[in-house]
């Protein structure tokens, strides 16, 4: 079976602006299970291990923002992708601190790719009606945010890869605070 685990955070914006039960909806009406959540308040440590700076990302991270400005017609002064991976890096990690933030883990069949699709994509302006992002944060911006000089305020986090969700899952919480328990569409699984 591919059931899965997988990271979510709503982040202080969504938090702030009262999210947190249509969030928590959406995960569980298409059938995904919360097996563990709590709120948090990030401090620098937590934030900095979970906003981890490596090549990958940071040449990521510089690849997708110069590609949309560049195509927005916008220029993108940055040459050097770890100089921007620090800057972008040091922006999720103020944000992440800025407020508390509601941690879950989700699990279920395909919960990784499930989680993705429903998020939207990183920057809310580009996630289609019908996603997280898209419904609530819509008007958000790479644009908005780089002339703000902070991070995209995108009200979510779900893990990528199975690896991330492993890394991220153990930086947020404790093996006992992870349950099981059954739900009646788990027999269909």
């Amino acid at each position: 079976m591919v059931k899965e685990k997988s990271l979510i955070l709503i982040k202080h914006d969504g938090v702030a602006r009262g999210l947190i039960g249509k969030i928590v909806s959406r995960i569980e009406d298409i059938g995904l299970k919360i097996i563990a959540m709590k709120m948090v308040w990030a401090d620098e440590k937590l934030a900095g291990d979970h906003y981890k700076l490596d090549e990958t990302w940071a040449k990521n991270v510089y690849e997708k923002t110069k590609k949309a400005r560049l195509e927005q017609g916008d220029e993108f002064p940055f040459k050097d992708h770890m100089e921007y991976g620090k800057m972008i890096q040091s922006w999720n990690i103020n944000f992440l601190r800025e407020g508390p933030v509601v941690a879950m883990v989700i699990e279920g069949p395909h919960a990784i790719e499930i989680l993705r699709k429903i998020v939207g994509t990183t920057e809310p302006r580009q996630s289609p009606p019908g996603t997280i992002r898209g419904d609530f944060a819509m008007i958000e911006s790479y644009a908005l945010a780089n002339d703000k000089q902070r991070v995209t305020r995108n009200l979510i986090h779900a893990s990528d890869s199975k690896e991330n969700a492993e890394h991220e899952i153990a930086l947020w919480f404790a093996e006992n605070e992870l349950h099981s328990y059954s739900k009646e569409l788990d027999k269909h699984y």
